[in-house]
């Protein structure tokens, strides 16, 4: 379906932007991923499905690096089809000690690079009256949780930056779509399952229980092959009208 179509995926070295990278890649959309840690792993992975993979380790908090990934993007592959805004951090403090370099970095990565990525990559996706934007945002886009202010506050920005690049781009081949996933088993939050499973003496069994419990009715983790397939949807010619959403995948979260 995406057959020489190009995706950028920001931090999508591991856990979901990974997990969406493989997908699209899986339609024959070419990669570029960008993110920090292992590096030719992830690069490997995308190969052994069949298309090109290109990496580009732009600092998202530096807007003149982040068009220089996107203008990367058309150099490498030709152009650049769909852009999925996934780059994210968290930090957990109440607000009164909210260190003020930690808010400073969550707004810059998890809301200002989208703008920057989608300001960068929307005149080439016009200029060819197709392309797909997908800001990967969060539950915590539609709802708020204690000791989150900075990640809040970042993912309702993200879902409002969407329902403005949709209403601006209306008539147009290009869509912007959000995806708000709860929880999701990516290995940073398997370390918080075992740090929780060691500090209460419990099986890691247990641990998920209560960590799903709280919040999550289904009391199972979304996947990353479940948003992987939504992200695809979106891009999908099903996806063809469906224009500024953001769209849960939360296991009734925010049906509560």
């Amino acid at each position: 379906m995406l057959k020489g179509k190009t995706a950028l995926v920001t931090g999508s070295t591991s856990g979901i932007g990974l997990g969406i990278a493989k997908a699209l890649a899986a339609q024959g959309a070419n990669i570029v991923l960008n993110g920090f840690g292992d590096v030719e792993g992830p690069k490997a992975e995308i190969a052994a499905l069949g298309v090109q993979v290109a990496y580009h380790g732009a600092d998202m908090t530096k807007p003149a690096e982040i068009e220089a990934m996107v203008a990367f993007a058309k150099e490498t592959f030709g152009s650049l089809d769909v852009l999925v805004n996934n780059a994210g951090i968290q930090h957990v403090a109440r607000i009164e000690n909210f260190p003020v370099e930690r808010w400073d970095a969550v707004i810059a990565i998890n809301l200002s690079s989208a703008f920057h990525a989608t300001r960068a990559a929307l005149p080439g996706m016009l200029a060819k009256n197709w392309g797909r934007i997908i800001n990967v945002a969060s539950v915590h886009g539609l709802v708020g949780s204690a000791e989150k202010s900075a990640y809040v506050a970042a993912k309702h920005g993200i879902v409002g930056l969407t329902k403005v690049t949709a209403l601006e781009n209306a008539t147009s081949g290009v869509t912007c779509n959000a995806i708000c996933p709860g929880w999701v088993l990516t290995p940073l939050v398997q370390k918080q399952v075992d740090a929780k499973a060691a500090a209460l003496g419990i099986t890691n069994e247990e641990a998920t229980g209560l960590l799903l419990g709280e919040k999550e009715p289904s009391k199972q983790f979304t996947s990353t092959d479940e948003l992987g397939a939504l992200a695809v949807f979106f891009c999908s010619p099903a996806g063809n009208n469906v224009r500024g959403v953001a769209w849960n995948m939360d296991g009734g979260w925010v049906a509560q």
